[in-house]
Parts: structure tokens; C-alpha cells; sequence
């Protein structure tokens, strides 16, 4: 599993908390993040070099790319490319959206380069839902998350702005469309409102994992307890000082993960 920091790890707790026999390797590049405001053949670059390391170096069976941004610039690419099941995060949190709406009003927010992208209105759109979607940049939220500021008045003055036309199409269910933005939850929860149900695709994506690898007979059904790596192309000791107050307990090691130019 890999994302540019600390966002996918929603993705890791949800996948530890349902397939807890699994061996899990996740790469934060935190030395390159964020990807969000970088051109997506960069990202795509960067995203082809992480899963394959995650298979050459760590003997993936699968990768989950968890990150919205990298989804957006290189999936097809990498499903082409690599020797394993590759798995992403637009597709079922597109899915979760669709699912949850009562009005048929719905909302995605995402980092620029992935809203730019128009990933999630092709996701949307293939679900075949009636839905009315909202989309909107956030810039500045990946920045927050990754400095461990998730709440304040910072936060929340720039939530104000950017949430903004989301709030103006009166949408009832929201998605979460970056990783890191479930961090945010509590803040982005107290400007939309009550009435907004917010849609995160970490538990989705766990859900769609189970789905894809079961029917390859890649999945482990005994009892044992699978071990966690978690590795970082940035600073290690930030990496698993604030990751492991998103994540947990499991986080209490990081090692040093080095871009290969591949």
C-alpha cells in the first residue's frame, strides 16, 4: 500500500481491522508529498516507481494505491504494467457516495490534481446512480493533515471557503475523495452541517480488497497475525510520531524508504 504521507493510513487501519492475518508494507513518500499540486505525469511517475518497489522489493501480492491523487494520474497504467491485482480508492468510495444519498444531491472533494483529473464524474457516472454531483478542490488540507493540525481556527476558516459551493448545492452526502481528508472529519463535519453525511472509502476500499483477492485464493484464513512495515521517503521519526496517532499502536517503527528513480 502506498500514499504520498500520512492519508492512506485510514486505508491501512480499515485493512489491519478487517483482514487482520495479512502482512501489510505501507510507503508514505512523504519526502515528495504533496502530490496533489504536482503535474499527474510527475505523480504518475512516482506512483509507477512506488508500487514497484512494493512488489520487487516487499513480494506484494496486491498493491493498494491509496491515495486519490496517484489513482487518478496512473491506475489504468499500472494495472497494465504490474504482475499483481492493483486496487484503488476512487472506485469504491464512488461507489459508498452513490449509496448513501437520500436526495440524490451529492459532493466529492479531492486535491486538485485529482479533481482536475475528472476521475470521480467518470467513477460516478459508471455507477449508472441518478445523482447530482458537486465537486470542489481543496487546496491546503493534504498540508495541514501532514503537519498534524487538524483542527483550529485555521482549519476551519479555510474549510469555510473552500467547502463553500459544496454547501451551496445543498448536497446530503459528501465524500472524502483524498485520503487525508478523514483527519479533517470533525472540522469539515461542523461546516457542512448535521443534515451531511460524510462518505470516507477507507472501510470501502478494505470491503473491495476482500473482494478481489478471495476468488484469486490470495487471501489468508488462518489465525495467525499478520506483521506491518510502514516506511517513509521523508523524516522517519515525524513519520511515526504522527502516524502512529492516526493510526495506532501498530505504527511504533518506521524505516527509511529510498526512491530508486526507477
Amino acid at each position: 500500500m502506498f500514499d504520498s504521507g500520512f492519508g492512506g493510513l485510514t486505508v491501512a487501519r480499515a485493512t489491519i481491522d478487517l483482514l487482520p492475518a495479512e502482512d501489510l508494507v505501507y510507503i508514505g513518500d512523504t519526502g515528495r508529498y504533496p502530490y496533489g499540486s504536482k503535474p499527474l505525469d510527475e505523480v504518475q511517475a512516482y506512483a509507477r516507481e512506488l508500487a514497484w518497489s512494493l512488489v520487487r522489493d516487499y513480494d506484494a501480492k496486491a498493491v493498494v494505491v491509496a491515495c486519490n491523487t496517484a489513482t487518478a494520474a496512473g491506475l489504468d497504467e499500472l494495472r497494465a504494467e504490474l504482475p499483481v491485482p492493483i486496487l484503488d480508492v476512487i472506485g469504491p468510495g464512488a461507489r459508498a457516495l452513490v449509496q448513501t444519498t437520500v436526495t440524490g444531491r451529492v459532493g466529492v472533494i479531492g486535491t486538485v490534481g485529482t479533481m482536475a483529473s475528472g476521475a470521480y464524474v467518470r467513477a460516478v457516472r459508471d455507477t449508472g446512480a441518478p445523482v447530482v454531483l458537486t465537486s470542489s478542490a481543496c487546496p491546503g488540507f493534504v498540508e495541514f493533515v501532514e503537519r498534524g493540525q487538524t483542527t483550529g481556527d485555521e482549519v476551519t476558516v479555510l474549510a469555510e471557503r473552500l467547502l463553500a459551493p459544496i454547501r451551496e448545492a445543498r448536497v446530503d452526502a459528501l465524500l472524502l475523495g483524498c485520503t487525508h481528508y478523514p483527519f479533517l472529519a470533525r472540522t469539515i463535519s461542523e461546516v457542512m452541517g448535521a443534515d451531511v453525511t460524510l462518505v470516507s472509502s477507507a472501510d470501502e476500499t478494505a470491503f473491495a480488497i476482500i473482494d478481489r483477492l478471495r476468488p484469486l485464493g490470495l487471501l489468508r484464513d488462518d489465525e495467525r497475525v499478520g506483521s506491518h512495515r510502514f516506511l517513509s521517503s521523508g523524516d522517519v521519526d515525524l513519520f511515526r510520531e504522527l502516524g502512529a496517532q492516526m493510526l495506532g499502536r501498530e505504527l511504533d517503527h518506521t524505516e527509511h524508504w529510498e526512491p530508486s528513480g526507477f
